[in-house]
């Protein structure tokens, strides 16, 4: 990959879907080198589905950037760095329905994407995504209700504390096709702010697939919501799995 570019955007919608998994099952999703960031016993999983606005190097004027539909599935993790051990997201699959994104993740800014097509319907108070992936590996459907409070929650006492643990997570490691080397990217953001909301429904191919989770394994928990929220994003050195 040539030198990768700094971005800036728009988290224009950002809804977490998380799961709770056991924390064995979750390791064997992982590479060698990561293991499951716990809370409160548990494993957290999830999906990220993201649409983005402005998206342009962060030199670049605002009304030159792109706008997508992205997904992406992910795991809590930690591992042990130079500096004592460090948290933040392992990644092994990102979609997307912007021919820009699959063709420029991995060259131009880390992240490799395969091609999905989005269905999307918003109002104030409901978020439906669904997306299918042209290879035919993955769907994903999910209606979200805001809430304004986290209720019900195995992970998280509060929206507060759900908060902080998804600010904390702003490492980002995706599989790439090169096998034990993980693309980085890291967001930043000086207006973090999410809301709480309600699975009124939920199917996923990747966690509903009871040879990668067990029945139990895998229990959905709650949503959150970002939405108009301006970032950047920054790439990190690359990470290699150990052995």
């Amino acid at each position: 990959m040539r030198t990768p570019l700094r971005l800036a955007s728009v988290i224009e919608r950002r809804l977490l879907v998380n799961y709770r998994v056991d924390p064995d099952v979750a390791a064997t999703q992982l590479p060698a080198g990561l293991r499951p960031q716990l809370v409160r016993g548990s494993a957290v999983a999830g999906i990220c589905l993201l649409r983005l606005g402005s998206v342009r190097p962060v030199w670049a004027p605002a009304v030159t950037g792109l706008r997508s539909e992205n997904a992406a599935h992910r795991f809590a993790v930690e591992w042990d760095g130079p500096d004592g051990v460090e948290t933040g997201v392992y990644i092994p699959r990102r979609d997307t329905a912007s021919r820009v994104n699959r063709w420029a993740g991995g060259r131009v800014f880390p992240g490799e994407h395969g091609h999905a097509d989005f269905e999307v319907a918003e109002t104030a108070d409901t978020v439906r995504v669904a997306f299918a992936t042209r290879d035919g590996s993955t769907r994903v459907d999910v209606t979200a209700e805001i809430t304004g409070t986290l209720d019900g929650s195995g992970l998280f006492a509060d929206l507060d504390e759900a908060s902080a643990f998804f600010r904390g997570g702003s490492k980002g490691y995706s599989a790439t096709r090169e096998g034990p080397h993980l693309d980085g990217m890291q967001l930043q953001t000086d207006a973090w702010r999410v809301e709480a909301g309600r699975v009124a429904s939920a199917s996923s191919s990747f966690f509903d697939d009871p040879e990668r989770f067990p029945p139990g394994s895998a229990v959905l928990d709650s949503v959150l919501v970002m939405r108009d929220v301006p970032v950047r994003w920054r790439p990190l050195a690359p990470l290699v799995a150990a052995c």
